[in-house]
């Protein structure tokens, strides 16, 4: 038997000669040696002295062909036409390929594992799964992949290419992928269905991924504590908990991160954008996650309920905060006075008032608060607001917290109960004012005579000694009072009491 073998070089076919079977593997040796080339062996069985074609005429043949693809390129035909499904292609392979969607025809086969490939370039990207091969490597950052596509993707990271632009929002994105994940949000398109609880999603590698939960199989365990994961990217990212790895890092605030999405969202914060739109109320939202939790506000849905008291809530952050009101357990530490809180937020706004920033100015009295909503709340004192009305007796308050308050009174609840006295108050707030009764503690202290008090009320009534303000106003005859009681006092004087 001799062969032809032929050469692919960038789709021009080199003829080497007319070769036994005994000495083509010496000159494909002696071939690769010079140059680094993908190749192709075609075999021509002789029934008689002369091959079934010339070298020449398959050489014809082979640049006739690649003229006519080149040439369709430019111009766009698709002559070749799926008859179940009306889809076009420019070539006959291209066509062929498709065909086998329909018909399920996966005639390549991996000798190790026995999956099946409808592409024998996609049987090949499988096969490194089990070589390991990883021949391609970024020249910026020296990270090796397996596949050259995901090497021009990652490269676009370094170069911040994104070259597929959404026609709708002008949104553009690294990869085809993002965009059509992106193409989603607009059209609300969810294709891909789950056949065990009716999840479905936009993207197929999600329901991928998303199935895996089903089966329990968790393959992919840590090397440093042994916990075990159902998909790689995870393991890859709990690792980082272990070497301290931040990858991310923001380009314009040199702040890191271990995840990619991190660093998508946090750079929300710099651009001041919020892509994630509420279809009810039209509210944006720089996360994802933000948008759905905001959307239970107008279902209604509550799907955190806590254990020991049966309460619900929109968000399981909101949920283990709540818990620690059961535990008593207080994880956040002001590092100036050393004192502990159960949420962050609240530590935050503790450590205003060390620092004294006040950002939110009132417009009509120059007042600065801490936080926004103080500021909102307080601004119902010159407007008058008072939105929270009570059900019950239809008394209304300009402060939510006042409200939340008051409606305890009608549910005669007082679950806080002084550990000393046994006597119970509705809010903790008000069990801890009392409780310094019995301790003598004074934690809030006068920055200008140094007397201290048990509250923060009195400190503030006691303040306007030095400062002369009086914002209790009489609306019978604008008289000014700094403590309200002594308004109320004096308001008795005109109603005749």
């Amino acid at each position: 038997m001799k062969v032809i073998l032929i050469f692919f070089l960038r789709k021009s076919v080199y003829i080497v000669s007319e070769i036994n079977v005994r000495e083509e593997i010496e000159v494909i040796e002696k071939f690769m040696k010079t140059q680094t080339v993908e190749m192709e062996l075609k075999e021509e069985i002789e029934i008689c002295e002369e091959p079934i074609y010339s070298a020449e005429s398959y050489l014809v043949k082979h640049d006739k062909l690649v003229l006519i693809e080149n040439q369709r390129r430019h111009t766009g035909a698709k002559p070749f036409r799926c008859s179940q499904c009306d889809k076009a292609f420019s070539t006959n392979g291209h066509l062929k390929t498709h065909q086998r969607t329909h018909t399920g025809v996966k005639p390549f086969q991996c000798s190790q594992c026995n999956k099946a490939f409808s592409r024998s370039g996609t049987l090949v990207i499988h096969q490194r799964t089990h070589s390991g091969e990883k021949s391609y490597r970024c020249s910026q950052c020296d990270k090796v992949f397996s596949y050259k596509h995901v090497l021009v993707q990652h490269q676009r990271t370094h170069t911040g290419e994104k070259p597929y632009q959404c026609s709708q929002c002008g949104k553009a994105f690294p990869t085809p992928g993002h965009l059509q994940s992106h193409l989603r949000t607009h059209t609300g398109v969810k294709h891909y269905q789950c056949n065990q609880c009716d999840k479905v999603f936009s993207c197929k590698v999600y329901l991928i991924k998303h199935q895996i939960t089903h089966s329990g199989e968790k393959p992919y365990k840590c090397k440093h504590c042994g916990k075990a994961f159902t998909q790689l990217s995870s393991l890859i990212k709990h690792e980082r908990t272990h070497t301290g790895e931040k990858p991310y890092q923001c380009s314009q605030c040199v702040k890191a991160f271990s995840v990619r999405h991190v660093l998508i969202t946090h750079q929300r914060t710099h651009t001041g954008e919020k892509p994630y739109t509420c279809s009810q109320c039209v509210k944006a939202f720089s996360h994802y996650g933000s948008l759905i939790i905001h959307q239970r506000i107008h279902t209604g849905k509550k799907p955190y309920q806590c254990s020991k008291c049966d309460k619900t809530f929109y968000a399981n952050s909101s949920l283990k905060s709540h818990q620690r009101t059961h535990t008593g357990v207080k994880p956040y530490k002001c590092s100036q006075c050393d004192m502990v809180f159960s949420q962050k937020s609240n530590l935050i706004s503790h450590q205003k008032t060390h620092t004294g920033e006040k950002p939110h100015q009132c417009i009509k009295c120059d007042k600065g608060f801490f936080h926004e909503w103080v500021l909102i709340e307080h601004q119902r004192k010159h407007t008058g607001e008072k939105p929270y009305q009570c059900s019950q007796c239809e008394k209304t308050f300009s402060a939510k917290n006042s409200f939340k308050k008051h409606q305890i009174t009608h549910a005669g609840n007082k679950p806080y109960q002084c550990n000393q006295c046994e006597k119970a108050f509705s809010s903790k707030g008000v069990l801890m004012r009392h409780q310094r009764i019995h301790t003598g503690e004074k934690p809030y202290q006068c920055s200008q005579c140094g007397k201290a008090f048990s509250n923060n009320g009195n400190l503030k009534r006691h303040h306007r000694i030095h400062t002369g303000e009086k914002p209790f106003q009489c609306s019978h005859c604008d008289k000014d009072f700094s403590d309200k009681g002594n308004l109320r006092k004096h308001q008795k004087i005109h109603l005749g009491e």
